[in-house]
């Protein structure tokens, strides 16, 4: 079933912070790692940074080898729908499901390198909805702009997000949900992505992450959701069941946020309410997703 806790057990938990910069080797991607048990959530190094390709590349090796790992990617894997009964209103084209917008993100901005998303968001249809660093689009909304549902229940958590409409701003996410997208069009048929897909017996599975609610289940305090001291961030991992951490070269927010969000991910697998949310409909996991632990 699409909905609801699959009938199986991760071995291992992995985190994906992401980055929409449209550089080849963005600062803002960390990858980390927690086994089951307690033991201390990890930083996956690669000899160079990561890139968007080279996490791409990763886990289609691990979807061929069918690790049994579920992986939390922290970007939004679709736009707003439900609000409006599509992603773009008045626009002909706009896609009816998530894949399908996946599919057309990756087609239009098929001429950028590093999996960048500047073509699709230059296309004329496309540009109208969002707000862009030279102005606004005729059609994005006032205020914060558009939020999905699972959005909206993160704001009656206390949180603040996001809207992906929005390009401009140190909290903006929208490239980094975009250039995500691209992503999960490209492991399409390789790794089922909760809840659009079905979760497979065996194999790694995908779900949408949001670091802060990983932060909070930790200890940290409302507002203060990064953590950069290495006291502080074994302090929260204890909270969250997990033995102290091993020493970083750099206590980056991109770093600890991934060893947090591992540790939590590894306890919020096991609870049947983060995969059956209430607010989770057949409509919504086809259009829009939900963050994990989103309740």
């Amino acid at each position: 079933m699409t909905l609801g806790m699959p009938n199986r057990k991760f071995e291992t938990y992995v985190v994906i912070d992401w980055s929409g910069q449209n550089i080849a080797r963005p600062k803002g991607l960390a990858v980390a790692y927690a086994s089951e048990g307690d033991t201390a959530p990890s930083l996956l190094s690669p000899e160079e940074r990561w890139s968007r390709q080279s996490i791409l590349n990763w886990l289609l090796e691990h979807a061929k080898a069918g690790t049994n790992m579920l992986i939390g990617v922290d970007l939004s894997p679709a736009l707003p729908f439900v609000d409006h009964g599509e992603y773009f209103p008045g626009w002909s084209d706009s896609p009816k499901d998530a894949p399908s917008l996946w599919q057309l993100v990756d087609r239009l901005a098929e001429p950028d390198k590093h999996l960048a998303v500047n073509s699709f968001l230059n296309h004329p249809d496309v540009y109208r909805h969002f707000r862009h660093h030279d102005g606004l689009g005729d059609l994005f909304e006032g205020g914060a702009g558009r939020l999905r549902q699972c959005e909206r229940a993160q704001k009656a958590m206390g949180f603040l997000p996001s809207s992906c409409m929005n390009l401009v701003g140190a909290a903006q996410v929208g490239k980094s949900s975009l250039t995500g997208m691209r992503v999960l069009n490209k492991l399409r048929g390789h790794i089922p992505v909760w809840p659009f897909d079905p979760i497979e017996e065996i194999g790694p599975a995908i779900v949408e992450i949001y670091t802060s609610i990983a932060a909070r289940a930790g200890g940290v305090p409302r507002g203060r959701s990064k953590v950069y001291d290495p006291v502080v961030l074994d302090t929260v991992l204890d909270e969250l069941g997990s033995a102290p951490h091993a020493k970083l070269g750099e206590y980056t927010d991109h770093a600890t946020d991934a060893l947090i969000t591992a540790a939590w991910l590894r306890n919020a697998a096991k609870d049947p309410k983060n995969w059956r949310p209430a607010g989770l409909t057949e409509h919504i996991s086809r259009t829009e997703g939900w963050t994990f632990g989103a309740v």
